[in-house]
């Protein structure tokens, strides 16, 4: 089994992180540290994981209800944000789905579409040399409602000028899948091609 480009696909949107970038390791040693040292809160992997794609202010959010401690969700966010850039050195590419990056390079417009911050992102996007295959990325900040909402990909979609219902997402994530078939785009969990991680 190998992962394609559907026929039909006019556009391609990649999700960030878990999906062109196996940074998903490092950022949850971002977020078990933080957790710990600030909240004194276990943060699990099995928590992080069913919340990838979701953007670090809404995790904390959640994190705030569940635990009902007193704390600013943004300046944690922003604190976890500049430890996993501290780890950018560690990062590795995702190949299955970075071939497919390069492969359609100049023969169907791209996007990144993130949860991410956009500084991070294109820091990390710089240091594994894929700024040579895109120019547009979509963050957290540029979007009213972050994913498992639609608007990501939908503004994604505009900026490559592109139908939404032509549009190919990758992603990792349950809530960016959600994502993707809200805006009605076709949704590729890329999970089941690469070996080895969730």
């Amino acid at each position: 089994m190998e992962l394609r480009v559907d026929p039909s696909a006019k556009g391609l949107i990649f999700d960030l992180d878990g999906t062109l970038l196996d940074s998903m390791p490092l950022h949850y040693l971002a977020w078990k540290e933080i957790c710990l040292e600030k909240l004194n809160y276990d943060f699990t992997e099995e928590f992080f994981y069913a919340h990838a794609g979701v953007s670090s202010d809404n995790i904390f959010k959640e994190i705030k209800e569940i635990t009902k401690l007193e704390f600013i969700p943004g300046d944690l966010a922003k604190q976890k944000e500049k430890l996993y850039e501290t780890k950018l050195d560690q990062l590795t590419l995702i190949e299955p789905v970075v071939d497919i990056a390069i492969a359609y390079h100049n023969k169907l417009p791209k996007a990144i579409g993130t949860g991410s911050p956009s500084e991070g992102s294109w820091m990390a996007i710089r240091a594994m040399g894929l700024d040579k295959y895109f120019d547009i990325l979509v963050s957290k900040e540029d979007v009213p409602n972050p994913k498992p909402a639609p608007d990501t990909f939908l503004r994604c979609a505009e900026l490559i000028g592109v139908d939404p219902e032509d549009c190919q997402v990758f992603e990792d994530g349950d809530p960016g899948l959600q994502a993707a078939r809200t805006a009605g785009m076709i949704a590729t969990d890329i999970r089941p091609f690469v070996n080895g991680r969730k």
